[in-house]
C-alpha cells in the first residue's frame, strides 16, 4: 500500500529504508524543506557541522570506519560548493558517500536565481555519478540508486541534488524492491585463465613483489591478502591508502613504497622481475619518473575499475575483478600449481631485501638537545594508544610521519587524504570515524597547517559528545613546502612561515594559542614541548574520555621527511637521508 508524502518526508524516509543512521550537515533555503522531518526521525541521527567541507569529510571518515557510504547534506548554491572539495577527496581515494544538496525550485534552474550553483555540472568530473531531482515521485529510486552505485563496484561519491519545489509537493512513496540499471554493471569476478597466468607467473619470477593499493582495503580483502602472501612467500609493500591492510609487524612486509617510503619497499619494485598490482593505480608518488620504474618487470594489474587497468603502466595480465575475489582465486590457483610442484624460489631475492633492512631502516635525527622530534611525538603516540585506535592524518609532512612510524596492524586503522592531498582533512574525518565507532580511540594526528583549516569541527565534537583526541604537531610553518624550500629553492622561506615573529626571537607569540583555542571550544588543551614529557602528555590525553582533547606538540622546525625520492627522478635516485643514497648491492 503506497503512502502519499512530501518529496522532503519522502527523502528522509528513503534514507532510513537505505540504513542510514546518521547525516553530516547544515541546513539553508533550499534544503529547509527536508529538516523539517528530519526533526521526527527516530533512526537518523543529523550532526550539525560548523562547514560544509567538515560535513563532506566526516562522512569520509565515517564510510572508512563502517566501509558503508558516509552521508553529507547542505543547501544550494555555496553550500554545495562547499562539498565539492572532500567529494573530489572522496572521487580519488574510491570513498563511498552519498552528497544530498537542496537545490533552487524548477522554474528558477538557469536563472542566475539566489543561492543557485549548478552542482551537478560542477562536480560531474568528480563523481561516480550525480542525479538532479526535479519530480518529487523520483526521489526513492534516486536514493536507492545513489547508495547502490556509491558501495558497488569501484566505490565513490554519488550527488543527488534535489530541486526545492521537488521536497515541497506530493508524491506517492514507493521505495524500489529491485534495482534496474542496466548501463551499470560492474565486474567482479575475475576471469579464470588471467587469474592462471598470474599464478603461473609468480611460481616462475625470481624476485616478484606484492604492490598493494587501497583496493585491497575497499574490498575487504586483508585476510585473502595475507593467505596468498604467506602461501607464496612473496614480499608485500602497501601503499598510503592501504597502510594495515598487511600488518607492519608479518616478516613478508617491506613498508610502504613511493616518495617517502622505505628502501626495502623501494628497492623491491625498482629490482623485481614481477610486479603483482592489487587495487592499485600506479600513482605517480608511488611510481616515481614512470618509465623508470620497474623497467625489468612483468606487470600482473588487478582492479575492479577497468579503466586504471595499464592507464600509467602496461598491464603484461590484466585481471578485472574485485581484489576480494581475484585473490581468493588467485590462492586456488597457487595452491594447484603448487600440488604440482611449480613453486617458486626467492631466496636469494629475499636475502638481497633483508639485507636491504637491515642497512636502511626508518629512523630521523634527533632534535637539537631539549627540542622536541616530531618523529618521536607520533611514533611515542602509536606505540602508547595501540594498534587497536584508529589514527586519522592530514596532509603533509606529519601524515608521512604518521604513515612511517606509527604500527599499522589492522585494516582500517589509519584514514588520511591520499590522492587529493586535502589539508583541513584530519579533524573532520576524526569525527566521522568516531562517530562510527564509538568504543574506539581515534586521534587526529594533524599539523598547524592543516589544523586551522577544519578545527572549527571541534565545536561541533564537544557539543555532540565525539570525544576524538587531536595530535597538533607544530613546527610553526607548512612544513612540507618548507621542506621542499630547503632541498629545492636554496632555503628561500616564501610564506611558509605561520608564526608571527621570526624564527630567531626567543619570546614567540603564539597565534593562535592552540590550548586556549581548544578551552575556547570546550575541549581538553594540553601542550608538550619536552621530550621526556611526551609520554605523560598521552597519557594524560588517553585518560579524557568525556570529551574532546587536543595537544599542542611544539616541534621543531627543520625535521624532514626522509626517505625522499625527488619530484620527477627515477625511483633509483631515492635518498635516504639528505646526502645519502642507498647502496643497492648485485641485483643478482
Amino acid at each position: 500500500m503506497t503512502e502519499r508524502m512530501t518529496g522532503a518526508r519522502s527523502l528522509i524516509r528513503s534514507l532510513e529504508h537505505a540504513g542510514v543512521d546518521v547525516v553530516f550537515g547544515i541546513p539553508g533555503g533550499a534544503i529547509l524543506p527536508a529538516y523539517d522531518p528530519l526533526y521526527d526521525s527516530p533512526k537518523v541521527r543529523h550532526i550539525l557541522m560548523r562547514h560544509e567541507q567538515g560535513a563532506g569529510h566526516a562522512a569520509e571518515g565515517y564510510a572508512y570506519a563502517t566501509g558503508r557510504p558516509g552521508v553529507c547534506m547542505a543547501t544550494s548554491g555555496p553550500g554545495a560548493t562547499n562539498l565539492v572539495t572532500p567529494i573530489a577527496d572522496a572521487h580519488m581515494d574510491s570513498v563511498p558517500m552519498v552528497a544530498i544538496t537542496g537545490q533552487v525550485a524548477t522554474p528558477m534552474i538557469g536563472t542566475d536565481a539566489f543561492q543557485e550553483a549548478d552542482i551537478s555540472g560542477i562536480t560531474m568530473p568528480i563523481t561516480k555519478h550525480n542525479f538532479l531531482v526535479k519530480d518529487a515521485a523520483e526521489i526513492p529510486r534516486t536514493i536507492a540508486e545513489a547508495f547502490h552505485i556509491a558501495s558497488t563496484g569501484r566505490p565513490g561519491p554519488v550527488l543527488v541534488d534535489i530541486a526545492k519545489d521537488a521536497l515541497q509537493t506530493e508524491a506517492d512513496f514507493a521505495w524500489p524492491e529491485r534495482l534496474d540499471m542496466p548501463g551499470y554493471r560492474p565486474v567482479t569476478k575475475p576471469h579464470g585463465k588471467q587469474v592462471r597466468e598470474a599464478a603461473r607467473l609468480i611460481a616462475q619470477a625470481r624476485r616478484p613483489v606484492l604492490y598493494v593499493g587501497g583496493g585491497v582495503l575497499r574490498a575487504g580483502a586483508h585476510q585473502e591478502l595475507r593467505v596468498l602472501a604467506e602461501l607464496t612467500g612473496v614480499p608485500v609493500v602497501t601503499t598510503l591508502m592501504a597502510r594495515g591492510v598487511f600488518p607492519d609487524s608479518h616478516p613478508q612486509h617491506l613498508g610502504m613504497p613511493g616518495m617517502h617510503g622505505t628502501v626495502p619497499a623501494v628497492g623491491a619494485l625498482q629490482r623485481a622481475d614481477l610486479v603483482v598490482a592489487l587495487g592499485a593505480r600506479f600513482d605517480d608518488r608511488v611510481t616515481g619518473r614512470l618509465d623508470s620504474f620497474a623497467k625489468d618487470a612483468a606487470i600482473v594489474h588487478a582492479d575492479i575499475d577497468p579503466a586504471e587497468i595499464s592507464k600509467n603502466r602496461h598491464a603484461d595480465v590484466p585481471i578485472v575483478g574485485d581484489c576480494r575475489e581475484v585473490l581468493a582465486d588467485l590462492v586456488v590457483a597457487v595452491r594447484k600449481d603448487q600440488s604440482e610442484g611449480r613453486r617458486g624460489d626467492y631466496e636469494s631475492w629475499w636475502a638481497q631485501l633483508n639485507r636491504l633492512r637491515e642497512e636502511y631502516p626508518l629512523g630521523y635525527e634527533p632534535a637539537e638537545e631539549g627540542g622536541l622530534s616530531p618523529q618521536h611525538v607520533i611514533r611515542r603516540l602509536g606505540e602508547i594508544a595501540g594498534p587497536e585506535s584508529t589514527y586519522v592524518a592530514g596532509v603533509g609532512q606529519h601524515q608521512m610521519w604518521a604513515a612511517q612510524f606509527i604500527g599499522h596492524e589492522r585494516p582500517g586503522a589509519f584514514l588520511n587524504s591520499g590522492g587529493l592531498g586535502t589539508m583541513g582533512f584530519s579533524v573532520p574525518a576524526a569525527l566521522g570515524a568516531k562517530v562510527a565507532e564509538p568504543d574506539r580511540t581515534v586521534w587526529a594526528v594533524d599539523g598547524d597547517g592543516c589544523f586551522q583549516m577544519t578545527n572549527q569541527e571541534l565545536a561541533t565534537c564537544a557539543i555532540e559528545g565525539i570525544p576524538i583526541k587531536v595530535a597538533v604537531v607544530n613546527n610553526g610553518n607548512l612544513g612540507m613546502v618548507r621542506q621542499w624550500q630547503t632541498l629545492f629553492y636554496e632555503g628561500r622561506y616564501s610564506n611558509t612561515n605561520l608564526q608571527t615573529s621570526p624564527p630567531e626571537e626567543e619570546e614567540k607569540v603564539r597565534i593562535p594559542d592552540f590550548v586556549r583555542l581548544a578551552e575556547a571550544y570546550g575541549c581538553v588543551g594540553l601542550r608538550c614541548e619536552r621530550p621526556e614529557d611526551v609520554d605523560a602528555t598521552i597519557e594524560k590525553a588517553m585518560a579524557v574520555d568525556d570529551a574532546p582533547v587536543v595537544v599542542d606538540f611544539t616541534v621543531h622546525h627543520d625535521a624532514m621527511v626522509w626517505p625522499m625520492v625527488g619530484p620527477g627522478v627515477s625511483n633509483d635516485n631515492i635518498q635516504y637521508a639528505r646526502d645519502m643514497a642507498p647502496d643497492w648491492g648485485d641485483e643478482d
